[in-house]
Order: C-alpha cells, then sequence, then structure tokens
C-alpha cells in the first residue's frame, strides 16, 4: 500500500469518526478527515521518542540450559 492509498484510509476512518459525532466541526468535514489523515501519516512516519524511566527496563530472560 502507497503513502496516497494510505492517506485515503486514514481518511476514511477519520471521516467516520467526524460524522459519528453530530455536531459542527467548523469545516467541511471531509476537508478535515484529510487533515487528521495528513497528520497520521506525519505520526506514523516520526522517529520513536527514546523511552526513559521504568518503561526503558527491558525484562531479564532466563537462558534455556
Amino acid at each position: 500500500m502507497n503513502d496516497e492509498d494510505l492517506r485515503d484510509c486514514f481518511a476514511m476512518f477519520a471521516l467516520n469518526g467526524i460524522l459519528s459525532c453530530n455536531y459542527d466541526v467548523g469545516e467541511e468535514p471531509a476537508v478535515l478527515a484529510y487533515r487528521y489523515a495528513d497528520e497520521m501519516l506525519k505520526a506514523r512516519n516520526a522517529e520513536p521518542e527514546q523511552e526513559v524511566g521504568i518503561v526503558a527496563a527491558k525484562p531479564r530472560r532466563k537462558k534455556s540450559a
């Protein structure tokens, strides 16, 4: 799946959420859905943040004998 197809897929799901809210979003719902889709693509392609604190601790596994 290329980025354009993924963008359309993200926009489809965003539009579904926008329309299910039943309130005025202040602009054309399809335009807002593609804005959300663009933000999802940015988040998907972003570098992951470095984990710190307790979540950075990796569980130790016993070596099998």
